[in-house]
């Protein structure tokens, strides 16, 4: 077997997407369908299959749906570039993980333990980000803000706001072995 170490890269996914797909879409406007569904697994894996099909049956490509997004010129026409024509299984939190690759200094994943943690650093949205876009936008402004503010960059402060709810929250890590 030869070339195994082109396999570590999914190891560490995360960094191959902020890096190695990144930096892809940047250069092609648009992602592969392999880069596509790796970030649909780094979001949720469980969703891969009902996306994959979705896809297959609207009868767009990858390439496609994901140059339109690099065409549009305004965050709310990216993000819609993602949600229009409607592809079952990709709503707001996807689009949002795809942006978010594709655009880290400028969109967060919208995702239920980093609105939790929201909270507690006295901030709340008045929807729910993974439904309304509106609410989505807000949530979006408000994580600039506090990354600015603690001298982060917002993709780092998307990572806090998971981990600490991973770690803190309901049924966290924390709670989980707690009387251990």
């Amino acid at each position: 077997m030869e070339n195994l170490e082109k396999y570590l890269k999914y190891y560490f996914l995360e960094d191959y997407l902020f890096d190695d797909v990144h930096k892809n879409f940047q250069k092609r406007g648009s992602l592969s369908p392999e880069e596509f569904f790796a970030i649909v697994i780094w979001k949720r894996n469980a969703s891969k299959t009902k996306i994959l099909s979705s896809i297959k049956k609207s009868g767009r490509t990858i390439r496609e749906i994901t140059s339109k997004v690099s065409r549009a010129k305004t965050q709310e026409q990216r993000l819609n570039a993602l949600l229009f024509p409607k592809i079952p299984g990709i709503g707001i939190a996807f689009a949002s993980a795809i942006l978010t690759v594709c655009y880290p200094k400028d969109f967060t994943v919208a995702d239920y333990r980093a609105c939790a943690s929201l909270k507690d650093f006295g901030e709340e949205v008045s929807s729910n980000p993974t439904i309304n876009t509106s609410a989505y936008f807000e949530y979006l402004d408000k994580c600039k803000k506090l990354a600015h503010r603690y001298n982060l960059s917002l993709r780092d402060f998307d990572r806090i706001l998971w981990a600490k709810d991973f770690y803190e929250g309901k049924n966290g890590l924390r709670h989980l072995v707690d009387g251990l």
